[in-house]
């Protein structure tokens, strides 16, 4: 996931990320501040710091940090669903210079260690290999979690819709009985008003 996002000054943005359980997130950030006499955003935003908090499906607070300008953070979830990864940023003294806007530059990496490519090429072919099929383990384990994930959500909606469709099935049965009962109701009320007035 790679995106960016303007947000003000003290202001509190969230995403959500559906994450299985077990499963390492990586994310990196940069922030850039507004200059009023440039009318674009500067690469830099020094003496900003960012909250970055992150909560998991039950409520638990996974990370709560004050990182600075650009950073990265790291989490693992521990249980399967919807994760909330909220981001505000502090007071600043070029809060009322930046005229309270500044833009995000997010990238969230879900369920991988990731290589250093410089250190993979100081070793020698050997350690190379090794740390390629420890990073394709490290893929395969994530893929299976996924795979678990994916199966409990689908059981989880094959439930919700059986259900669903028994109760709509028991509620057509009720209205079909209702509707034969005011029927035989009408038909003996006829009849018996037939019978009080002796045209049968």
């Amino acid at each position: 996931l790679a995106l960016y996002f303007h947000i003000g000054e003290r202001e509190e943005k969230c995403i959500i990320e559906d994450i299985p359980s077990d499963t390492l997130v990586v994310g990196n950030y940069k922030v850039q501040r507004w200059d009023i006499h440039i009318h674009d955003f500067l690469e830099s935003a020094p003496g900003l710091g960012m909250f970055v908090t992150v909560t998991s499906p039950t409520g638990e607070v996974l990370l709560s940090k004050l990182y600075g300008p650009q950073g990265t953070f790291t989490f693992t979830s521990y249980i399967s669903g919807e994760h909330i990864i909220c981001f505000q940023s502090n007071s600043t003294r070029f809060a009322v210079i930046a005229g309270s806007r500044l833009r995000m530059h997010l990238d969230i990496k879900v369920g991988e260690h990731f290589l250093d490519e410089s250190a993979i090429q100081a070793k020698d072919k050997v350690d190379e290999v090794n740390v390629r099929l420890e990073h394709l383990i490290e893929q395969i384990h994530h893929v299976t979690r996924e795979q678990d994930y994916e199966r409990e959500r689908e059981e989880k909606f094959r439930k919700t819709s059986e259900e669903t469709n028994s109760n709509i099935l028991w509620w057509a049965i009720v209205q079909t009985l209702i509707l034969i009962s005011v029927g035989i109701w009408q038909i003996k009320s006829l009849r018996d008003f037939f019978i009080a007035k002796k045209l049968v």
